[in-house]
């Protein structure tokens, strides 16, 4: 493929790791069961593919989140991957005990940045849900296990509409101080902009997070989320999380619509001269391929573009 043209800009990193949450933030809100072994095949493809970060799956309750029931299941069909890491997220110390004993050395916890989704999410005060995060996140530490922090909500909330600065970046230290090796700051409702995303991020430096621990999780309701990558790039950011073919949503805030598509990123990233490590082809495919086991096109702009050309 020789488009797009590779043209760099000044001041943004040379590498990017892409954080491919398809698998687990992508199919958990579908509403027919995808069967374990698409769902294991939908990882080896996105490995295939170059991904070296795929979130594999989530050891939740299974009456919360019914398409990740197989859990179990799913993890030992794809634990074998060569140079992938394959994050899990668990909830609590149940969810850590399954992960745990199934191999896993990445795992994440799931974080608020306001109270509503907290109540929503976890049933809990946003307080009460950090202290619950805390012996998890300290245990999985002492097992020499991998653990990022999720924090929804950055950026808006659907109840409580524009979230403050200062409220984040609090959630954002309690979770550092804990332990966690990485936050990833979630606009679970895809209203950021890019100057929001700056504000943040200057924020969070200045209040002592650095930011070669923070990724970014875009939504892309309002068809910002790829401005708002740059702007974090430009910020120094190397860790951006996006989905397949732009599954995904969220099952406990209504408004929110799709993940960032991985292809959409890739392709940004191949013209500004980015190393991401993906076969942008083989990933279409990958998304192609699912987009067929669910059932509807792909949401992917690129996906659509590039499969209506080898038509």
């Amino acid at each position: 493929m020789t488009l797009p043209m590779t043209v760099p800009a000044p001041g943004l990193p040379a590498r990017v790791r892409i954080h491919e949450v398809g698998a687990r933030d992508g199919l958990q809100n579908e509403k027919s069961t995808v069967p374990t072994e698409v769902k294991a095949e939908f990882v080896r493809r996105l490995a295939e593919a170059g991904l070296t970060t795929i979130e594999a799956t989530s050891f939740v309750h299974p009456k919360w989140v019914p398409q990740l029931a197989d859990a179990e299941q799913l993890f030992p069909l794809v634990s074998g991957l060569e140079g992938v890491e394959l994050p899990v997220l668990v909830p609590n110390d149940r969810g850590l005990d399954r992960a745990l004993a199934l191999g896993a050395r990445r795992v994440a916890v799931f974080a608020s940045a306001t109270e509503s989704f907290a109540k929503a999410n976890l049933n809990r005060t946003l307080d009460e849900s950090l202290a619950v995060f805390e012996p998890v996140v300290r245990r999985a530490k002492g097992e020499g296990v991998h653990v990022r922090g999720y924090v929804s909500m950055c950026f808006g909330d659907p109840w409580e509409g524009a979230v403050p600065l200062p409220q984040v970046v609090r959630v954002c230290k309690a979770l550092v101080a804990m332990g966690c090796d990485e936050l990833s700051l979630g606009d679970t409702i895809g209203v950021a902009t890019p100057g929001h995303v700056r504000a943040l991020l200057s924020l969070l430096n200045e209040e002592g997070v650095p930011t070669d621990v923070v990724a970014v999780h875009f939504h892309d309701t309002y068809g910002q989320a790829l401005a708002n990558t740059y702007a974090a790039l430009q910020h120094g950011v190397t860790t951006v999380d996006a989905s397949a073919g732009g599954l995904g949503g969220c099952p406990y805030a209504k408004s929110a619509t799709g993940n960032l598509a991985t292809e959409d990123l890739v392709w940004m990233l191949r013209g500004l001269g980015i190393d991401t490590g993906v076969d942008l082809g083989l990933l279409v495919a990958t998304s192609d391929w699912m987009a067929g086991q669910l059932g509807r096109p792909s949401p992917s702009r690129t996906v659509r573009a590039l499969s209506h050309k080898e038509q």
